[in-house]
């Protein structure tokens, strides 16, 4: 079955990953330019799931969507929120592991990609032609205040995970 909407966010995962293995491809440290086209990319990509994806579906079943869209929608949250802190290697490997998670959710067989598609069947093509015309989000400088991290783990734990968990791993303390 051709499913252009799945190809369509499925192609833009992988570019939106590409983009952070690039800012990272050197050990220990971040590209920011290729980490701030990351950043972009990203939240140009939650805001045509929220603004053009979820509310097309909606339309069709409010009830099923209503029941799909709180976790995606909290996971939209976490990720904005670990976008706002500069970036370090506890946060990327945080991001990582969210977006990982959030990805396989959205294009696996039956997953929330599939239903989209499902429900959307006969605007393929008018969602195609809006998800195109979507404008990037403009984002701030990365900030350093305290508060911002402290958001970033509250929105986390919303989603259902633990940051000092994700980033155990990483070789760099708790930030």
């Amino acid at each position: 079955m051709n499913k252009p909407l799945h190809h369509f966010f499925t192609e833009d995962h992988h570019r939106i990953e590409n983009l952070l293995n690039k800012a990272t491809a050197l050990p220990g440290q971040i590209e920011m330019e290729f980490y701030h086209q990351f950043r972009t990319r990203l939240l140009r990509h939650i805001k045509m799931e929220e603004k053009t994806l979820f509310p097309a579906a909606k339309k069709v079943n409010d009830t099923l969507m209503q029941k799909l869209m709180p976790r995606y929608r909290l996971e939209h949250g976490a990720l904005t929120a670990l976008l706002v802190p500069p970036p370090t290697t506890g946060l990327v490997n945080a991001i990582r592991y969210v977006l990982e998670r959030h990805d396989l959710a959205e294009e696996e067989p039956g997953g929330l990609y599939d239903i989209c598609e499902a429900l959307t069947h006969g605007q393929t093509e008018e969602l195609l032609l809006l998800l195109a015309a979507v404008e990037e989000v403009p984002v701030h400088p990365p900030n350093p205040a305290p508060i911002a991290i402290d958001a970033a783990r509250r929105a986390l734990e919303r989603a259902g995970y633990n940051f000092d968990e994700i980033i155990k791993g990483s070789n760099e303390p708790s930030v």
